[in-house]
């Protein structure tokens, strides 16, 4: 942690969170990283239980919610412990994603009834949701372009289409989806969000789709899902109609700061096994891996590329903070990739280090590789936002968003 991030609540804090993590998530790896889904979620239930008696439970929610009111740059320190233990962290203090942009979202868009019904169970942790966006007939960095459309019918809308990588479908009790509303209009004011509780006549889960071989289960899954003619009260929409873009954007702000952080903290526990791989691995007559340059050279380069995405992370937090995610979408878009890169070559220099050992099941490395290479492609591919953040800096070369120089462009007579 930067000291010049430290305020004093985050000074009283983050060593509870951090101690929690390390005592009561990180023992149970070795006994449960290999377990049934349900299995698993019972021993967590217990932990969340410790959790609401430290008063540790909502910690990024405000005041009003129940929560500590912390900020968004204090909240993504504590994000960076809790991936110390990566798939039970978030979980215990019930605040994995997509559970996490949903109770933001909700409770700053939406109305009294929908907080009563769906967002109050939610902060309790009585329920799971989910996210869906993303449909396998169009490009997922494009999210203007969308199949699936709600047609309001009386009081209801009617649901039609086909989502996929609905992240935590199974065994959510609802869905916020994306769907076209306004068909006619401009393309970012197409779509709206809308609830869809996931016992809805309609609504079905297809498949867990597999992800490198894993089909996963739970929060940790993966879904496509259907709605066919699936009928939901109008007053489950959240906002105004027309609106899921700017929803989106709301929401994925913030998100790509608790993602951010959680890759940062995954990066650490990743070098910290690096480390102790290298300082007790024997190679040949008493020299151990630490002593040669190549892995010192892992990890020194390891070390000094994680404290820079930290500090750019918490920098862009601190922006969102004070000024709005709006204001500062460059630096979104600039940790979003910068951030995924380092997780994802810490973890491979991780495994080169731990050998044949790393590419197996016996260590989380392997694990946190498979779940985590997607950290490119969610919330925007590296391409778009490298794009984006380039397009930005251009405008200010005289150069328009496509990419050619103004005084070039053919004049109007």
């Amino acid at each position: 942690m930067e000291e010049v991030f430290a305020t004093e609540r985050l000074k009283e804090l983050l060593p509870k969170v951090t101690h929690f993590v390390k005592t009561e998530l990180l023992p149970l790896e070795k006994e449960y990283q290999h377990k049934p889904f349900a299995e698993v979620a019972k021993v967590l239930e217990q932990k969340r239980e410790l959790v609401k008696a430290a008063g540790l439970w909502g910690l990024h929610l405000p005041k009003d919610e129940g929560g500590l009111g912390l900020t968004l740059c204090e909240f993504g320190q504590l994000s960076e412990a809790l991936a110390l233990a990566p798939f039970y962290g978030h979980y215990t203090f019930n605040c994995q994603a997509p559970d996490i942009g949903n109770m933001e979202l909700i409770s700053k868009f939406g109305t009294e009834a929908i907080k009563a019904q769906f967002l109050h169970p939610l902060l309790e942790g009585k329920t799971r949701s989910c996210f869906a966006m993303t449909e396998p007939e169009f490009a997922g960095s494009n999210p203007v372009k969308l199949g699936t459309t709600a047609v309001r019918d009386g009081n209801d809308f009617v649901i039609n289409g086909h989502k996929w990588f609905t992240s935590g479908a199974e065994g959510a009790a609802f869905a916020i989806v994306m769907a076209v509303t306004n068909p006619e209009a401009a393309a970012h004011q197409r779509a709206s969000m809308i609830i869809v509780p996931t016992n809805a006549a309609g609504f079905k889960i297809e498949r867990n789709v597999p992800v490198f071989g894993e089909q996963g289960s739970g929060w940790a899954s993966h879904a496509e899902v259907t709605f066919t003619n699936c009928r939901v009260p109008v007053d489950n929409l959240i906002g105004e109609t027309g609106t899921g873009f700017k929803l989106a954007q709301e929401r994925l702000g913030p998100g790509r700061i608790h993602h951010c952080m959680r890759w940062v903290g995954i990066s650490e526990r990743a070098l910290d096994m690096m480390c102790q791989r290298a300082a007790a691995r024997e190679i040949e007559n008493g020299v151990v891996l630490g002593e040669k340059q190549f892995i010192q050279g892992f990890i020194a380069e390891s070390r000094v590329e994680i404290d820079a995405a930290r500090l750019l992370v918490l920098r862009t937090a601190y922006n969102i903070d004070k000024h709005g995610a709006a204001k500062v979408r460059d630096q979104i878009s600039a940790i979003k990739f910068y951030v995924a890169n380092i997780m994802l070559g810490v973890l491979d220099r991780a495994i080169q280090v731990h050998g044949a050992l790393g590419v197996s099941d016996d260590t989380i490395l392997s694990s946190l590789y498979r779940h985590e290479r997607g950290a490119r492609i969610w919330d925007g591919a590296d391409e778009v936002h490298k794009q984006n953040l380039a397009l930005s800096i251009l405008k200010g070369y005289g150069l328009d968003v496509k990419g050619k120089r103004k005084e070039h462009l053919p004049q109007r007579h």
